[in-house]
């Protein structure tokens, strides 16, 4: 095998969790295909259907993102007011996966919602890649999914895809002024709400529409009380919960801690290079990797100096066709990459490796990395649900911050938002949105030591004012730890016993740091 297929392996193998739109895309030709009724054969029989509550639940499989496990579930749907001040107006179709405890008849009667994260995606499309770790609380427990309004299947508001903004590629848009960015990336905005007010009003698809679904839902399955599973800006949705309903909130996980009073985008470029700081720290304390690739950390900055004056012509094979490509290796690239990268220590091991192939002028390896996440994240964000929150909740307080413009990021995030911000429709939060939550609810926190976009210390602010609460930090683990080590283990007792201070939490003293790369047959052993 060749040095670039066995780097090309290792991509797919690590990367190919962000494939979500493929498998998505795919999974519905499929079924589709395997459905339809045939001249010659008759209409299936209706899929029994299950009560849970009023609602009236059928099977289903929620396909997995990447990998070829799927999940066995019951699917329904729950009718809510699109805006609660006209019910009799639109309505959305709430689309709803219930997972059934292992022993029917041992359930306890408070299930478990997971949240998913974005904002933009679906719960019922973001738990397969988690399931394992709530192998344990099914034993007990009904877990239960909703894909919150703009998402999944619930009227989600994805935008139609444009080549020009698929595209940000060209030599003309990297040397433009931020300005002519920021109006080009209004004018999608633009186009994009003309698109979707067909369909929604752009104001009422906010994080506090979303939490009175949950609690619609809660009460439409009857349970009178609920565990929240809140993962990245899910963490957001389950404090907002436990708020404004703490008599139905039993307990709450919060997995890559978002606080109440984060404005979304500004931290972003001071977290990041905080996160790589630490990740590339690691090929230091690796005499192996800091004798082959010397100091990432430096041989980054460099490369981006170099992109920023004069971008290389690269040469690379396109991972999704096998083909042949030319196109300049442009900094929004490198920094993309290496922001998604940052995600999982695992897959940011391949950076370094990568990075000292670019200081001696080989830059396909990147090239071809950034073109492929490119490619595998395009579509996993519901866009259209993600301004909605953000014009609503955090573009108030959106600011540029002068310390960051020598970032990798700068102030591309606060400034492409607030231009976006500007042009669409906004709903309204409560006064006290942006406040901690205060409260004696049972609460489990967790981080990943070298989170890129909610690093420890957000953990840390949460759990000061929640006093039944205890934060447990992973070594050497980036974003969604929730299936790092024994992690599962102790969420599941937590859950058990809505303590989480018992808790004995050694076990992931065990979690190893992922090596660095410093070969293309891998890391040292």
């Amino acid at each position: 095998m060749s040095r670039n297929l066995r780097l090309l392996f290792a991509i797919v193998l690590i990367v190919g969790a962000f494939a979500f739109r493929y498998v998505r895309d795919h999974r519905a030709a499929a079924h589709a295909s395997a459905t339809a009724p045939h001249a010659t054969e008759p209409a299936p029989e209706p899929a029994p259907r299950r009560m849970l509550g009023r609602i009236a639940f059928a099977p289903c499989t929620l396909a997995p993102q990447f990998g070829a496990a799927s999940i066995e579930a019951q699917c329904g749907t729950l009718a809510v007011a699109e805006n609660p001040a006209l019910p009799q107006r639109r309505r959305i179709d709430l689309h709803i996966a219930w997972i059934p405890a292992d022993e029917e008849g041992a359930n306890e009667p408070d299930p478990v919602f997971m949240l998913a994260g974005g904002p933009g995606q679906a719960a019922t499309e973001s738990y397969p890649q988690v399931a394992p770790a709530f192998r344990d609380v099914l034993k007990k427990r009904n877990v239960i999914l909703v894909d919150q309004r703009g998402t999944g299947d619930s009227n989600p508001l994805m935008c139609e895809e444009e080549q020009d903004e698929a595209s940000d590629a060209g030599e003309e848009l990297a040397n433009a002024a931020p300005a002519d960015k920021a109006a080009k990336a209004q004018a999608f905005a633009t186009r994009c709400r003309e698109q979707l007010s067909t369909k929604a009003d752009l104001r009422f698809y906010t994080t506090t529409d979303a939490v009175r679904d949950l609690d619609a839902v809660r009460q439409a399955i009857g349970a009178a009380k609920i565990n929240l599973v809140g993962i990245s800006y899910g963490t957001r949705v389950a404090q907002q919960y436990a708020m404004r309903h703490p008599a139905t909130t039993r307990t709450i996980v919060l997995d890559s801690v978002a606080p109440n009073t984060l404005i979304l985008g500004n931290d972003f470029a001071r977290n990041l290079e905080q996160a790589l700081d630490l990740q590339f720290g690691q090929c230091g304390k690796v005499p192996a990797c800091a004798e082959a690739l010397g100091d990432p950390r430096s041989r980054l900055d460099a490369l981006m100096t170099r992109l920023r004056s004069d971008p290389p012509l690269v040469r690379y094979r396109d991972a999704a066709t096998n083909q042949m490509r030319e196109e300049r290796l442009l900094p929004q690239h490198v920094a993309g990459l290496m922001r998604m990268y940052a995600y999982a220590p695992l897959a940011s091991s391949l950076l370094p490796l990568q990075l000292k192939e670019a200081s001696e002028g080989r830059y396909d390896g990147l090239m071809a990395m950034a073109k492929m996440l490119d490619s595998a994240l395009a579509g996993q964000m519901m866009f259209g649900m993600q301004l909605s929150v953000i014009c609503s909740e955090d573009a108030y307080g959106l600011k540029d911050n002068p310390d960051d413009a020598a970032t990798l990021l700068g102030n591309q995030f606060a400034d492409y938002l607030g231009a976006q911000c500007k042009v669409w429709p906004k709903g309204s939060m409560p006064a006290d949105f942006h406040q901690a939550l205060h409260s004696n609810v049972p609460a489990l926190l967790m981080s990943g030591e070298f989170d890129p976009v909610t690093p420890p210390r957000y953990g840390e602010e949460v759990a000061r004012s929640l006093p039944n609460a205890r934060h447990l930090v992973v070594r050497g683990q980036g974003h969604n730890v929730i299936g790092a080590g024994c992690m599962s283990k102790l969420f599941a007792q937590f859950i058990d016993k809505a303590d989480a201070k018992s808790l004995d939490a050694k076990c992931l003293e065990t979690v190893p740091y992922a090596p660095p790369f410093t070969s293309f047959n891998g890391w040292e052993p």
